[in-house]
């Protein structure tokens, strides 16, 4: 109950919250908007670990806005989907609000305050337990000088969820702790690949994760610079009021500490989405 009540009060004492960098789907206020799709990757990589275990993960979406008050809600699901890792499934239920100040100016922030429970179905070997975070994400779109260059960071407190009796009882207690985030992304548009079809977008991604001893596995992990991870995504837009996107992406991470990820791992994955 404890953990409850710290994570509720983080999420309502911190002022500064954040919109997600990633997501560039804008909303138009004074309606019910959201987001629902899947996707495929060929493997799930989370803040540097390996969750799927190399292997290839299917996940579907439902985020949702509540009208113009700047909350929302959302849903993830992700699903190993080999046959040796099928028992490995985790569901992220989200409630944000989100907004931005100082529009138009240089200082201009879009926030983002979160809570997200990460749920665990099934016993994934006993390897994980459920885990919940606040996060506060912040980024800064007209910061610097150079057209679609975007910095953004994202700090989570995380705390352990409910303990399955399924879990293994040499699980550690090392799911309590910080993550700092730093982001660049940078967009530009080329030609379209149609003369039917909008310009095409490329966003480029990039960040460092700092750890301070979190892990899902319940391991010991060292305090330091855990991952650097680099990638590129673009969307194709289709339908009559562009609200249906397939965005393929592919992205390369440099583990550094060898207790998060002792191998570099490189993944792609391709999404479908609905906006509405």
């Amino acid at each position: 109950m404890r953990h409850v009540v710290l994570a509720v009060a983080l999420l309502a004492a911190t002022v500064a919250v954040a919109q997600e960098s990633q997501d560039e789907l804008s909303e138009s206020r004074g309606g019910l908007h959201g987001i629902v799709g899947g996707s495929w990757n060929s493997q799930y990589v989370w803040r540097g670990f390996d969750l799927s275990y190399d292997n290839s993960v299917v996940d579907v979406l439902a985020d949702v806005s509540l009208f113009d008050t700047g909350f929302g809600i959302s849903a993830v699901g992700h699903q190993g989907i080999s046959e040796a890792f099928g028992d490995m499934q985790r569901w992220d239920g989200s409630v944000y609000y989100q907004n931005g100040l100082f529009a138009g100016e240089t200082l201009a922030t879009n926030f983002r305050l979160g809570y997200v429970y990460y749920y665990y179905p099934k016993d994934n070997f006993g390897a994980t337990q459920d885990l919940m975070e606040g996060h506060v994400v912040l980024s800064w779109p007209n910061l610097l000088p150079i057209k679609g260059l975007q910095p953004s960071y994202a700090f989570a407190y995380m705390l352990p969820g409910m303990k399955h009796d399924w879990l293994d009882p040499s699980f550690g207690d090392n799911s309590t702790g910080m993550f700092h985030i730093a982001m660049l992304d940078y967009a530009f548009t080329v030609p379209a690949l149609l003369a039917s079809m909008d310009d095409q977008a490329i966003k480029l991604h990039s960040e460092l994760v700092y750890n301070t001893g979190v892990s899902p596995f319940g391991t010991q992990v060292k305090s330091g610079f855990s991952d650097a991870v680099v990638g590129a995504s673009t969307d194709f837009a289709f339908g009559a009021n562009r609200n249906i996107i397939l965005t393929p992406s592919v992205y390369y991470q440099f583990s550094i500490e060898e207790t998060v990820n002792p191998d570099n791992e490189v993944w792609a994955g391709i999404s479908l989405k609905y906006a509405f």
